[in-house]
């Protein structure tokens, strides 16, 4: 299981180099995947199993070409398209697999960029057609990238990514999932600090 879980952290931390963001993106995404399950009081196998998974979110963009993964600018719809392509990329990558980690790893990269509202991708599944899974690490997700620094963005203030948070709700993300991120922030906050960049 050890070894297992290497291969998998390790994995995750190619895709995050390609990507420009740190190693820290990733420990802080699992711990927050990991408090969000724990506050929807999932069983216990399955709350760990997502910490396990979770850093696999964004393995797909191993995939994506240097010029739009790393284009410090705003993508054209061309590139845009080529891009949303990580998350099947990323499914294929983890393919049909007998072990639990990476079958969960596998869902989760397929559907977290799905939007509760239907109108996100790759196949635009509405409400809880999105797996748990999926939900739980696209907040996770959108937090951290809004309240981290980037290339191309300065950190957003805590309170401003909680504002978003809270009005993409019903639209981006599930409002169940909202209400348990603001009853836990000071969990995340904390979770936040100890993995700082």
């Amino acid at each position: 299981v050890e070894t297992k879980m290497e291969i998998i952290h390790r994995l995750a931390r190619a895709a995050e180099f390609r990507d420009e963001e740190t190693g820290n993106h990733i420990i802080r995404m699992s711990h927050y995947a990991h408090s969000l399950a724990k506050a929807l009081h999932q069983p216990e196998s399955w709350v760990s199993l997502m910490f396990s998974a979770a850093p696999m979110h964004d393995v797909g963009k191993i995939g994506v070409p240097d010029r739009i993964l790393l284009k410090p600018g705003k993508l054209t719809s061309e590139e845009w398209e080529i891009m949303q392509n990580h998350t099947t990329w990323g499914a294929d990558i983890l393919g049909d697999s007998q072990s639990d980690i990476l079958e969960l790893s596998r869902e989760i990269a397929v559907t977290h960029h799905e939007k509760w509202d239907g109108s996100g991708y790759p196949n635009g599944l509405k409400g809880d057609e999105i797996p748990l899974s999926g939900q739980i690490v696209a907040i996770a997700d959108v937090f951290d990238a809004l309240t981290s620094e980037r290339p191309y963005k300065q950190p957003w203030h805590v309170d401003e990514a909680v504002a978003y948070i809270t009005r993409q709700s019903g639209i981006h993300f599930s409002p169940t999932l909202v209400d348990t991120s603001l009853a836990i922030l000071p969990e995340i906050l904390a979770i936040k600090a100890k993995f700082a960049d």
